[in-house]
């Protein structure tokens, strides 16, 4: 057997973890020294009782497999006791999240860019998941940030490539290295959170229909075992369910530009019931009906209406949260229900606390995130069967849910327009314009509505008391409109600015509106006295969703 060995080296001044972990291009992650000097920083960072039991695994891009292989040889030879790997390396982040609060684990190491495009030339991730299964928190992943500043070595211990199948063991050094079947705990979860018997009658016996999209991502596995084997989904009816490197050359972020061929679809005559995507690895979902998309922030407010359709809930709501840009609707349903709602800055992370606290139990994000208390992320795979269940229980199709919700709480019309591969100090630029100019702003009306307040997202966590400052700009209106500019901490090269509009509307005729058309004249508003044509030279939006 190989000895350990010590391997010199020099820090690399860009491995900041951002809100979802370090990504970069798959080149920058395949120069010497890059990925094993960030692994070692992330095994520097944690204290040595917490190096007992890792889990592993990613979304099957392109670079996954080498660096799974990489990745073990690292924790090999810093003598981690046991890692549970996913089959062939493949594991959804739900699914990550869950093997780690499952098998009592110290954390996770996640491999995945989430929604953005795979290939030689694309994007690749890393991140890692504490004990609880959720994203590290900024404590730990500036701890990480810290070390790789410093790093001069890292160990490795040379193993001869590992077959990852299912069952497999290897025992190397001090390590156990076990394979696990990426899906069978995940599916085993699901179960106990739904019921599956009566999904399973619902379906066979053409009560409700449902086709899925896996994008050629990481969710295809899970899809063919939940909605084909157990659910008895016809399997025409699931999309793209081979995960592929490169994600069969398309971008894996199901909205209605990325997933076009499910939109398509849903929007033909004889659709089915419910239509659903995913995303890279298995965080995200898109929620549409027969000729209605269902934007995630609505989707979050009917789940928690209809939260006793699902089993998980049925004892109820302790309370609710969503992060700052995602829209109101939810607050107004913890409103009747009569539980908090938390409003938190964008990051899956800042729902850790509020979760293993048992202050709230279902959460969501815009960016077509939703989750409940039974993993510490996102989970898409799980929000289908919430909309399954839901269907299934009130016997109403989608359009008809979203428009008795909207007449007893109202609508907001949101929408979100990012504008792509700016430079980051124009970008930034914005933001700053912006705040210098709060004060001549208040009073500024946009049709009928005046800005009442301009101010920079800070949020303090009611469990922990930490501070997270300069989490977006808002615009706050006195009609209970909202103007939102948000830098993204997901991308791998130039800065996003994302800006998120919302439009209370209360009046009846005005509830079924498109909200793309709706916000027009908001979305020009913002464009205009941000001064973002003039700051980063975009004439406009690279994608409205």
């Amino acid at each position: 057997m190989d000895t350990i060995r010590t391997v010199s080296t020099q820090p690399f001044k860009d491995q900041k973890p951002g809100t979802s972990g370090l990504r970069k291009k798959v080149r920058v992650f395949q120069q010497p020294h890059y990925l094993e000097n960030f692994v070692q920083a992330i095994v520097n960072a944690l204290p040595e009782q917490q190096r007992r039991r890792l889990v592993l695994g990613g979304d099957g891009r392109f670079y996954n497999r080498e660096a799974i292989q990489t990745i073990l040889e690292i924790l090999v030879a810093n003598g981690v006791g046991e890692v549970l790997v996913g089959e062939e390396g493949i594991l959804s982040t739900p699914a990550v999240s869950n093997l780690i609060r499952q098998y009592q684990a110290d954390g996770g190491i996640v491999l995945s860019a989430s929604h953005n495009p795979g290939g030689p030339d694309e994007d690749f991730g890393i991140k890692f998941n504490n004990a609880s299964g959720s994203p590290a928190p900024e404590s730990l992943t500036e701890r990480m940030y810290q070390e790789t500043l410093s790093i001069n070595q890292y160990k490795r211990l040379p193993l001869p490539p590992l077959e990852l199948k299912a069952g497999r063991e290897y025992r190397h050094g001090n390590t156990l290295i076990r394979v696990l079947d990426s899906v069978d705990d995940y599916a085993a979860l699901m179960t106990r959170l739904f019921d599956f018997d009566r999904l399973q009658r619902a379906i066979r016996q053409g009560k409700v229909s449902l086709t899925f999209d896996a994008m050629h991502a990481v969710t295809g596995p899970y899809a063919r075992r939940i909605f084909h084997d157990m659910l008895e989904l016809p399997a025409h009816l699931l999309r793209n369910v081979q995960p592929l490197p490169d994600f069969g050359a398309g971008h894996p972020d199901p909205n209605r530009v990325h997933a076009h061929e499910l939109w398509d679809a849903m929007m033909a005559d004889g659709a089915p019931d419910l239509g659903a995507a995913s995303d890279g690895d298995g965080d995200r979902n898109m929620i549409m009906g027969r000729n209605i998309f269902v934007s995630p922030s609505d989707s979050l407010a009917l789940i928690a209406e209809h939260h006793r359709c699902i089993p998980q809930f049925r004892s109820g709501l302790a309370g609710v949260a969503r992060s700052m840009p995602t829209s109101t609707a939810i607050d107004r349903v913890a409103k009747h229900l009569k539980v908090p709602c938390y409003e938190t800055p964008t990051g899956w992370k800042f729902f850790g606390n509020l979760l293993d606290a048992g202050k709230v139990r279902l959460c969501g994000e815009e960016s077509f995130g939703t989750s409940g208390d039974h993993v510490r992320e996102k989970d898409g795979v799980w929000a289908v069967l919430c909309w399954l269940s839901i269907l299934v229980d009130t016997g109403l199709p989608v359009d008809e849910l979203l428009l008795r919700h909207w007449h007893a709480f109202g609508r907001s019309h949101y929408c979100r327009h990012d504008y792509e591969g700016l430079d980051a100090a124009a970008a930034d630029a914005v933001l700053q314009g912006l705040l210098a100019q709060a004060g001549s702003l208040r009073g500024t009306s946009c049709d009928s509505a005046s800005i009442a307040t301009v101010d920079s997202f800070t949020y303090e966590d009611p469990v922990d008391g930490s501070v997270s400052r300069n989490q977006g700009v808002r615009l706050l209106f006195d009609n209970g409109s909202r103007i939102i500019y948000r830098l993204s901490g997901t991308g791998t090269g130039s800065a996003t600015l994302r800006v998120y509009l919302e439009q209370l509307e209360q009046r009846r005729d005005k509830l079924a509106l498109d909200s793309i058309e709706h916000n027009r004249r908001l979305g020009q508003f913002a464009h205009q006295v941000s001064r973002i044509q003039a700051l980063t030279g975009a004439a406009e939006p690279s994608v409205i969703t």
